[in-house]
């Protein structure tokens, strides 16, 4: 069984609403460091599977379709497992 996570976020060019609420909530706590927050989602997914290679491209595919907006998201992952 591998255990796969998916991380999805906006593309940089993207404006992030999420990320300039938290940075404001952020600066009013007087939190002045901050210089950008961006906000994205993590999806984790088991798959009934040890090839790690199948994996990668099921992954892949599942990213692209389903997974995250290809024209407004980026994605990357990491599989974990045997």
């Amino acid at each position: 069984m591998l255990e796969a996570n998916v991380y999805v976020r906006l593309k940089k060019t993207i404006t992030d609403p999420q990320g300039l609420a938290i940075k404001h909530a952020l600066d009013s706590l007087d939190y002045k460091d901050i210089e950008q927050v961006r906000v994205g989602k993590v999806i984790t997914l088991r798959l009934d599977t040890k090839d790690k290679k199948t994996a990668t491209r099921q992954i892949d595919e599942m990213s692209k379709k389903v997974l995250a907006n290809p024209i407004i998201e980026d994605y990357s992952f990491d599989i974990k497992g045997e």
